[in-house]
């Protein structure tokens, strides 16, 4: 019997990438050169569409790294001047701001508990020249209220704003004119194989980058965010990227278009707020984030306890596939991805047979 994937990442295939790896096993889009022209129309089909899918605006640049992690390192490099504010409440915040403190700039830190946002130091927000928030922290279920974040802009209105958001595009609803970077893995929300990252950058940004290169004495990566940028101008890449799943990306975006993301977003808000009613009455499981307003609706992450492992198992014999938890919080908690692959007939399923357990 088919298994249905609710981990947050890798997740469940979104339901047509089965017929587009057909297509493209039939094609041969798996062995054409990454300077080809053929390449070139698979990259700018990804970019029209993901554009019109998220609304993005004309002064943003779409670019493809390995994975959502690296941009950390290439942000790093090219867009932190001197100082660097993290809001830092889970493992993959706490990852971004360890890179910035190791690579011997300033890394200024605002954190709290896990399950929590921290309180915001408008002072230390004027301090910084780059500051990363994340929108959806993946290891705790916390999402960062869009207000927060406009605030912050409010604030520093000249610091480059990048958001995490691995876990929540195409779900996200931001205004992009309040943020410069933002930056998502394609396996969670996307619904693809693991191996793509996205990053999206508008020209302040790329502004940034050249004014931090002009005083770059050392070495610059060879991914570095400048030649990114020069090569997408072309919808090329630095060097051979993975053009298969570049091109299931294209074709994913183009159906989640049709389908419509209003649509995608109701669908999405229905089944969190199916689940979190169940979960909140249940009497061995409980939600992690307490405050409502900062609960996650596409990654929810649960107080398991002693009973991780029988929910994981039991869910298993059921061919419902659920995450563990994350760090140090593997073997206390459960997560559950809710994603625009996953139906409502699906989510409704596994509602009821958490309810039941």
């Amino acid at each position: 019997m088919h298994k249905h994937f609710f981990t947050p990442g890798p997740s469940g295939l979104y339901y047509t990438v089965e017929q587009h790896l057909k297509q493209a096993l039939k094609t041969g889009i798996g062995s054409i050169s990454h300077r080809s022209q053929q390449f070139r129309n698979i990259y700018k089909e990804a970019d029209n569409n993901l554009r019109s899918l998220l609304q993005l605006p004309g002064n943003y640049t779409i670019l493809f790294t390995n994975s959502a992690s690296e941009v950390w390192d290439l942000s790093t490099e090219s867009l932190v001047n001197e100082k660097s504010l993290h809001f830092v409440n889970g493992a993959f915040s706490e990852k971004f701001y360890n890179v910035v403190k190791d690579s011997g700039k300033t890394a200024l830190l605002s954190e709290s508990e896990w399950g929590y946002f921290p309180e915001i130091d408008f002072n230390l927000v004027k301090q910084a020249d780059h500051i990363g928030v994340t929108h959806n922290e993946t290891s705790t279920g916390v999402s960062t209220p869009l207000e927060v974040i406009y605030k912050i802009r409010e604030a520093n209105p000249e610091a480059i704003i990048s958001v995490d958001a691995v876990s929540s595009l195409p779900y996200l609803d931001i205004d992009y004119a309040k943020i410069d970077a933002l930056y998502v893995s394609v396996q969670k929300c996307f619904g693809l194989p693991a191996g793509l990252g996205l990053w999206l950058v508008n020209d302040r940004a790329l502004k940034r980058a050249e004014e931090v290169n002009k005083g770059n004495k050392g070495m610059k990566s060879y991914h570095n965010l400048l030649a990114l940028a020069k090569y997408a101008a072309d919808f090329q890449t630095v060097s051979t990227p993975n053009v298969l799943n570049i091109y299931l990306l294209s074709k994913v975006a183009g159906d989640m278009l049709n389908r419509g993301i209003q649509m995608i977003r109701s669908e999405i808000k229905y089944k969190a707020a199916v689940f979190y009613k169940m979960i909140d009455s249940h009497d061995k499981l409980k939600p992690f984030v307490t405050d409502k307003s900062l609960r996650s609706d596409t990654v929810i992450v649960l107080n398991s306890g002693e009973h991780t492992k029988g929910i994981i198992d039991y869910l298993a014999t059921k061919n419902m596939i659920i995450g563990t938890g994350y760090g140090k919080q593997k073997a206390d908690h459960v997560r559950v991805a809710n994603f625009p692959t996953h139906s409502k007939e699906q989510f409704e399923m596994l509602t009821d047979l958490v309810e039941k357990w």
